[in-house]
């Protein structure tokens, strides 16, 4: 019987998109709105919403600015917000290794 404690999973991370965004933006410095956008499927509203509730626990951080006349918000993990992932990506590497065949 496995000892793992699915309520230790971080809740803030353990959503389809939240999950997604953590793992783009672990993966790259920034990353621009639009293209979290469109590489995670999700509205504009959606998308920020949940940008949001990442910005809000200190995962991640939001450099607004305009380039031109156009208005671009980049967005980028927190050191907060790379152990936080990192610690979620531990405790499924755990939660999965203890599925047997």
């Amino acid at each position: 019987m496995s000892t793992f404690d699915y309520r230790k999973l971080d809740d803030v991370i353990h959503s389809r998109i939240r999950l997604a965004v953590m793992a783009i933006l672990a993966s790259v410095e920034d990353a621009e709105f639009t293209y979290l956008r469109d590489a995670v499927g999700a509205t504009d509203g959606n998308l920020s919403t949940h940008l949001s509730r990442l910005a809000e626990a200190g995962y991640v951080e939001v450099d607004k600015r305009f380039e031109g006349s156009r208005p671009v918000s980049r967005y980028g993990l927190t050191a907060e917000g790379r152990g936080a992932f990192r610690a979620y990506v531990e405790r499924m590497e755990r939660l999965l290794g203890s599925v047997g065949p």
